[in-house]
């Protein structure tokens, strides 16, 4: 079951899934070829510096972008439930994602570029974008998830800020994927006021490179 709430802007739908209501916020491309959805991390919402960018950027460039809200963030929770009910939302939210026909790339930030990696090839994602993906918890480089990552299956880019202590560009491991930088980005890609680059030159970096992976996309 879902339901459509339309703006001059935007269209936002609820869809029932086995781990509760999500909500999905549309913005849509006037002449789409692609469908990107993106989830927010384990501790912020749509409302993320780079998710707004991609929703204003992309629709220009063909993307119809889905900015989706999962159950438990809906639901009002503060901390994000088990990876394996992260990817139950996830699949419960797909039918509505893929239902215009055209090819779905699955993405996110953070725990949702995990959730995207592990659930891509299950539910016939088109690629993946992984925005800051959690290469390993803050100071234990150990306990390495580039597994998921690499394990995605499908094209993949990811898009990592630069001193990102969840797992800095340099310590990436080797693969099929693409990764671009973010200079000084932290893991919200914020830069500080000390680097030789602009916030919102940064956030433009995310955009130019994700309008110009996607336009590779066949």
């Amino acid at each position: 079951m879902t339901h459509v709430t339309k703006t001059a802007r935007t269209t936002t739908e609820t869809v029932e899934t086995e781990a509760g209501t999500a909500r999905i916020t549309w913005h849509q491309a006037k002449k789409a070829r692609l469908v990107l959805a993106v989830s927010h991390g384990a501790g912020g919402g749509i409302e993320a510096r780079d998710l707004t960018a991609l929703a204003e950027v992309l629709p220009a460039h063909g993307v119809t972008v889905a900015r989706v809200e999962q159950p438990w963030r809906v639901a009002g929770k503060k901390l994000a439930p088990a990876p394996k009910t992260l990817d139950a939302g996830w699949r419960g939210i797909w039918p509505a994602l893929a239902k215009s026909g055209l090819p779905v790339i699955s993405g996110g930030r953070s725990a949702g570029a995990r959730v995207a990696c592990r659930t891509a090839t299950g539910l016939g994602a088109h690629a993946v974008l992984a925005l800051s993906f959690p290469l390993h918890p803050p100071g234990k480089p150990e306990k390495s998830r580039a597994d998921e990552l690499l394990g995605s299956g499908v094209p993949t880019l990811v898009v990592q800020g630069g001193n990102d202590p969840f797992g800095k560009p340099a310590e990436f491991p080797e693969g099929t994927y693409a990764l671009v930088e973010i200079p000084y980005g932290d893991h919200g890609f914020a830069v500080p006021k000390r680097a030789d680059i602009l916030q919102d030159e940064a956030v433009a970096v995310i955009t130019d490179a994700v309008v110009e992976w996607t336009g590779s996309l066949g």
